[in-house]
């Protein structure tokens, strides 16, 4: 069985709390005591986990200086959906699918964030290649504050093959690019959406571009020419949920 870890009271929190049965055991700082950590450590414990108490020095070498706020758990890896997963994760939703696709996003903090947002919107389903682009790590769930835990992560050995599905779906695909005519506030998203953001600094492949039914644009009116993909990332999701609680 593959291990990995999990760091920071938020992260630590939504793992136990959504699949403790990963939790293989829970480091906790030597000198860290308040009342955050005592009930995690007591949540941990109902479900019997494991507890050690270890210096801070041995975290901060685990997770390489980060701020892991003086928890760490070690636990075996979240299930790996793929393209199989696709129409079993989205033909049976409550609501009209809602999909984030990211093209070969690869900053992990990034993607992190994304899944903040992602959450927060209610999001079914992120996909993203499997090939040069982030994948779920330790610095992923961390910055993912728990969210990395509730939203499905597809990875997909052929993007341009995931969007066709989608389509196959009823799903419309709006890709984000900033020479698009037509805006997001312009824009009926109430419906079946899947956005498509693009990498940091180059946007969209001309594939995954070219496979998009609609391109949007978030209208910029200073000098900033470009967001980053989590913070565009967000005003998308949000416009959507908008308008779906309008409609």
């Amino acid at each position: 069985m593959t291990s990995s870890f999990v760091f920071g009271l938020h992260a630590v929190e939504s793992l136990l709390n959504n699949s403790p049965e990963r939790v293989l055991r829970l480091c906790v700082q030597q000198e860290r005591q308040d009342r955050k950590i005592d009930s995690l450590l007591q949540l941990a414990r109902k479900k019997g986990i494991v507890v050690d108490v270890v210096p801070r020095l041995e975290l901060d070498r685990l997770t390489q200086g980060a701020n892991h706020q003086g928890i760490v758990a070690f636990c075996s890896k979240a299930r790996a959906y793929s393209e199989s997963d696709l129409k079993q994760l989205l033909q049976h939703t409550t609501t009209p699918p809602f999909v984030l696709v990211l093209d070969s996003v690869q900053d992990p903090h990034n993607l992190g964030a994304c899944f903040r947002s992602a959450d927060a919107a209610g999001v079914h389903v992120i996909i993203a290649p499997k090939d040069k682009a982030a994948s779920i790590t330790p610095v992923v769930s961390k910055v993912a504050s728990g969210a990395a835990e509730t939203v499905p992560f597809v990875q997909v050995t052929n993007l341009v093959r995931a969007l066709e599905l989608l389509k196959e779906l009823g799903i419309w695909i709006y890709g984000a690019a900033g020479e698009a005519e037509q805006t997001l506030f312009q824009t009926d998203l109430s419906g079946p959406v899947a956005f498509v953001l693009g990498a940091e600094g180059t946007g969209l492949r001309r594939l995954t571009r070219e496979h998009c039914d609609v391109l949007l644009k978030i209208p910029m009116q200073g000098a900033v020419s470009s967001l980053n993909v989590s913070v565009a990332a967000g005003i998308f999701l949000f416009e959507a949920v908008r308008q779906r609680k309008t409609s």
